[in-house]
């Protein structure tokens, strides 16, 4: 396992794209056509830890999904930006509305619609198995494919820096 070669101290949110990041890249279609997926326990529960020490989280997603959207709302993601059409955009809204710099912003994704973003904020992040392109803007990539734990192994990093990972409210939902 690596670590993320950033003065983690710094960072005060956390942006993240849902498939390929959060989901894994494989989704089954319902009969109805629309798509489900996947979610990582522990990345939930790496979601909701971070809320409630107080980083900011932000769901930037192309996704429109219901269940995405009480997925993340439910672990206490108020910040969910669904349709995301152009991410940038709802990445600088999402900066300015907490006076944040980009220096102070982790942005995980895994395709060519998370590149502006990555090109912008201060720690790209990506998944072991994002798109080439995406690799090569990042400054860290996980160990761990998307959909299966890379949101929590950057969460943990970034909480253990912080010396909030095992913090007093850690041992509950």
């Amino acid at each position: 396992m690596s670590t993320i070669n950033y003065d983690l101290s710094r960072i005060k949110a956390l942006a993240f794209d849902v498939d390929g990041v959060l989901s894994s890249t494989t989704i089954p279609l319902h009969p109805s056509g629309e798509p489900m997926r996947t979610v990582n326990i522990k990345d939930g529960y790496a979601i909701q830890l971070a809320v409630k020490q107080g980083i900011r989280i932000a769901i930037i997603t192309g996704g429109r999904t219901e269940a995405v959207r009480l997925r993340f709302a439910g672990l206490g993601v108020t910040d969910l930006y669904m349709g995301s059409a152009v991410k940038i955009h709802d990445y600088r809204e999402f900066r300015d509305k907490y006076g944040l710099v980009d220096e102070e912003i982790l942005y995980m994704g895994d395709d060519i619609p998370d590149i502006e973003v990555m090109k912008e904020c201060g720690l790209p992040c990506c998944p072991k198995d994002a798109a080439a392109e995406v690799k090569a803007v990042s400054k860290y990539i996980s160990h761990v494919e998307g959909g299966y734990g890379c949101g929590r192994d950057v969460v943990e990093q970034v909480l253990k820096a912080q010396s909030k990972w095992m913090a007093e409210d850690a041992f509950g939902w």
